[in-house]
């Protein structure tokens, strides 16, 4: 794999195209964050719409299926999209995660929410932050962040039958350490491609940069929470 900090790379033309992208990546995750929130607690009000999607496993798989479907369309299908439409499926997500989710005002008190959600906000700006600057390559430790991620899911699906509150607190807190090195990794590939990215394309990549990152969030909250959150029972 070529060397992605070259000087060649590190043209006016580059880092001018890296500004670009990575304000339009953390503006569009900032709104998406916006948009999920609100939706989430819009729902978590109604307890006729929390009844319908909660009370039934079709609608609620339908909801889980739709945002698969929506993640797949968004980075596999990318170069087929025009970047409006790939913006407006990447809100279309946020949306249904925000529907999935309003559970969770449900079940913690919205203050251990909000604490949770700042100090998200503050480990995934450090470590966004030491993405942009660090000058290691990363690419090995991304690696071996996926296959880590693989693991999380299966020991995930296992514990569902298990259901071991050891296996629990220890995958929790995998999920946390997973989720802060994702976060590192995906802003400095997001920096890598913005170097190698002709101006007309940036909207496109910040778009998918922006579903990154803002994965790489959500997931650090809910991992969080599950340490600070506290149960409204």
């Amino acid at each position: 794999m070529e060397n992605l900090y070259d000087s060649s790379y590190k043209s006016t033309t580059g880092t001018s195209v890296l500004s670009i992208v990575m304000r339009k990546v953390y503006t569009r995750m900032f709104f998406a964050l916006i948009v999920t929130a609100l939706t989430a607690l819009y729902v978590a009000s109604s307890p006729a719409i929390l009844a319908t999607i909660f009370g039934s496993k079709v609608i609620f798989f339908g909801l889980i299926i739709a945002e698969l479907a929506v993640v797949f369309v968004v980075s596999g299908m990318l170069d087929k999209l025009s970047s409006t439409t790939a913006v407006l499926l990447f809100y279309l997500y946020a949306i249904l995660n925000g529907v999935v989710f309003s559970s969770i005002f449900v079940i913690y008190e919205l203050g251990s929410i909000a604490y949770t959600f700042f100090i998200t906000a503050g480990v995934f700006g450090a470590m966004s932050v030491y993405g942009l600057v660090t000058k290691n390559d990363m690419t090995k430790f991304g690696s071996y962040c996926i296959m880590a991620l693989f693991g999380l899911i299966i020991a995930s699906v296992v514990n569902i039958f298990v259901a071991s509150s050891t296996l629990d607190w220890i995958i929790s807190l995998v999920g946390v350490a997973l989720f802060i090195g994702l976060t590192a990794w995906d802003t400095q590939k997001i920096k890598n491609a913005a170097y190698m990215t002709e101006p007309s394309q940036t909207g496109k990549l910040a778009t998918i940069g922006a579903l990154s990152l803002y994965l790489d969030f959500i997931n650090l909250f809910l991992y969080l929470l599950r340490f600070f959150g506290r149960s409204n029972d």
